[in-house]
C-alpha cells in the first residue's frame, strides 16, 4: 500500500501542477512541470520508484522492473490521482479561458508522433537512469527525467499538449484542456512509447534482462531514492 500511495501523491502534484500552469498560462509552465515531476521524483523514489506516469509503469513492466499485478496497481493509483487533481486544479484556478485543445487531419497525426517519441524519450530516460545497473546509487535520476519532460514540453506542447501521461491526458480532459475526442491519441501514445522504450533497454542493455548474470559479482540496482527495480521480484519494493 506505501508503494500505491507514494505514486498516488507524486501523480497528484504532478496533475496539479499541469492543471493550474496550463489553465493560468503560466509563462514558465514547463519549467514548473519539469520542476514538480523532479522533487516528486525525489520525494517518492525510495518508496514506489516514483513512476507518476502509466506509460512508465509500462515501460518498467516490458523492462521486467515490476510484476503485472504492481503495475495495474500503479496505473489505477495514478489515473485516480489524475482525477482528483483535477477536480482540485479547477476550484484552485476556476475554469479555463480557452477552448479545449482539439485536433485534426495532419494536426492529429502530428500529435500523435510528437507524444509518442516524447513518451518514448521519457520512459527511455526513466530506465536507463533509475534502472539500469550501470546507474546504481547516482543522485542525477531526477533532475534528467524532469529535464525530459520540460524539454518535450517546450518542444511540442504547442503541436500536441505535451501530455506524454495518460494521468495528466485524463486530467486534462476533466479539467477541459483537451478535447475527449484526443484522449485515444494520448493513450495509443503512451503504450507505443512505453512499449517501445521497455524493449529497446532490454535490447541495448542485455546484462539487465530479468534473471541475466554478469561475469563480475553480482550487484543489485536501486531506482531513484533506492527501490530496487533491475533484479526481477515479485514486487517493487
Amino acid at each position: 500500500m506505501r508503494k500505491y500511495l507514494a505514486e498516488f501523491v507524486g501523480t497528484f502534484f504532478l496533475v496539479l501542477t499541469v492543471g493550474v500552469a496550463v489553465i493560468k498560462i503560466a509563462p514558465f509552465a514547463p519549467f514548473a512541470i519539469g520542476g514538480v515531476l523532479m522533487v516528486m521524483i525525489y520525494a517518492g523514489g525510495h518508496v514506489s520508484g516514483a513512476h507518476f506516469n502509466p506509460a512508465v509503469t509500462l515501460a518498467a513492466l516490458v523492462r521486467g522492473a515490476i510484476s503485472g499485478i504492481d503495475a495495474a496497481a500503479y496505473m489505477a493509483a495514478q489515473l485516480a490521482a489524475g482525477l482528483l487533481a483535477a477536480v482540485v486544479a479547477r476550484f484552485v484556478a476556476g475554469a479555463p479561458g480557452t477552448p479545449a485543445l482539439s485536433l485534426s487531419g495532419r494536426a492529429l497525426v502530428v500529435a500523435l508522433v510528437a507524444e509518442t517519441l516524447f513518451t518514448f524519450a521519457l520512459a527511455y530516460v526513466v530506465l536507463n537512469v533509475a534502472t539500469s545497473k550501470d546507474n546504481t546509487d547516482n543522485s542525477f535520476y531526477g533532475l534528467a527525467i524532469g529535464g525530459t519532460v520540460m524539454v518535450g514540453a517546450v518542444t511540442v506542447g504547442g503541436l500536441s499538449g505535451g501530455v506524454f501521461n495518460p494521468a495528466v491526458a485524463l486530467g486534462g480532459s476533466v479539467l477541459g484542456l483537451f478535447a475527449w475526442s484526443l484522449i485515444w491519441v494520448y493513450l495509443l501514445a503512451a503504450v507505443l512509447g512505453g512499449t517501445a522504450a521497455g524493449g529497446l533497454f532490454l535490447y541495448l542493455n542485455p546484462d539487465d534482462r530479468p534473471g541475466a548474470k554478469r561475469a563480475k559479482s553480482a550487484t543489485s540496482t536501486r531506482a531513484p531514492g533506492g527501490a530496487n527495480l533491475a533484479r526481477p521480484v515479485p514486487t517493487q519494493p
